[in-house]
């Protein structure tokens, strides 16, 4: 497929097309400089031909945008540009010099380390909860890897929510809104044409949370997964810590919780969801935290005897951090061969 711009092409006074950082069958998105403000980036819509058309995609993006959240991309300006295929409605944005968070995740197969991916699904929830608190709603409707960018500051991840052009406020009686989005990421009563409210926003932020987190989908079961099955959707997910034992268990019930089928039964928003993780921050040790615990237990009950006791201790010490292993190799080969000192 022809590219819709090419490097050194002019968009208006003070644009100039760098290069093409992705395609999609939606539109194209390049790296532009502007004359006077740096780098941004601008998504050039295929179907979409005139300005009109474009500022109707782009109404609830630019209110979002005027929030300055920091988990939302911000919106620059928008407008109508000469392409190969013809005129094309576009719109410039934050550029973000990271990548999307699929290219993140393809860089930590099978599964991001915990803690990371726990940030990325905070900020997700965090960003969302700025829409999901408007009245109406403000649904994203198309939650994926692929429109979710990532970038540092200082040494920080910061994530960035993009792409809201398929959002759309809730009816404010009904709270729903017509179905879209990418099918894997899509809710149970999306994929039944029920609609879609802030709950169904959630189950995709969960979807992508137990994929950063396990490397799998939660309900593959090699079906299609463009149509409905009743059948799919019976079997609960394994907890995340099947996969990895250093997932603590309020961490495996907020995330089944977002994936819960029907509606009633998941978290409801992600104003909820943002404080669920909050809270579990907050009480919650970090993996080394818990294994120095197992540690100081383990050599506490080898002391008083509890050889096979301590040695299970210290094993599971060194599943939460395995650079322990170095430090205390030595006292578990001596508690298997039952040496206390």
């Amino acid at each position: 497929m022809t590219a819709l711009l090419a490097p050194g092409d002019r968009v208006g006074e003070a644009l100039v097309v760098d290069r093409q950082l992705g395609a999609g069958a939606f539109g194209e998105v390049y790296r532009v400089r502007h004359e006077h403000l740096g780098l941004q980036a601008m998504k050039v819509f295929r179907e979409v031909t005139s300005l009109e058309g474009t500022d109707e995609l782009l109404e609830e993006a630019r209110l979002l945008s005027t929030l300055g959240h920091p988990n939302i991309v911000r919106l620059f300006d928008a407008g109508v540009v000469s392409t190969s295929e013809g005129q094309r409605g576009y719109f410039t944005m934050e550029y973000v010099s990271g990548g999307t968070l699929q290219q993140l995740a393809d860089g930590y197969r099978p599964a991001l380390p915990i803690e990371l991916a726990v940030q990325v699904i905070e900020q997700l929830a965090s960003g969302l909860a700025a829409a999901h608190e408007r009245t109406p709603p403000i649904l994203h409707r198309d939650l994926t890897l692929a429109n979710i960018m990532y970038g540092y500051d200082a040494e920080r991840l910061r994530i960035r929510i993009s792409d809201f052009g398929l959002a759309k406020s809730a009816n404010p009686i009904t709270l729903l809104a017509s179905a879209q989005g990418t099918y894997v990421f899509m809710a149970p009563e999306v994929l039944r044409n029920f609609g879609y409210s802030t709950a169904s926003d959630v189950w995709s932020i969960g979807v992508i949370g137990y994929l950063l987190l396990t490397g799998l989908l939660p309900y593959d079961d090699g079906s299609d997964v463009t149509k409905w099955s009743a059948a799919r959707f019976k079997r609960r997910p394994h907890a995340p810590s099947a996969f990895d034992p250093r997932i603590d268990d309020a961490l495996d019930r907020i995330l089944l919780q977002t994936l819960a089928p029907l509606p009633r039964d998941r978290t409801e928003s992600a104003v909820v969801l943002a404080e669920q993780l909050a809270e579990w921050r907050r009480t919650t040790k970090t993996p080394a935290q818990r294994a120095q615990e197992l540690v100081e237990e383990a050599t506490a009950l080898a002391g008083a005897g509890e050889l096979e006791q301590a040695a299970e201790l210290m094993e599971q010490a060194f599943v939460l951090a395995p650079d322990l292993r170095l430090q205390h190799w030595m006292d578990l080969a001596r508690w298997r061969r039952g040496v206390i000192w």
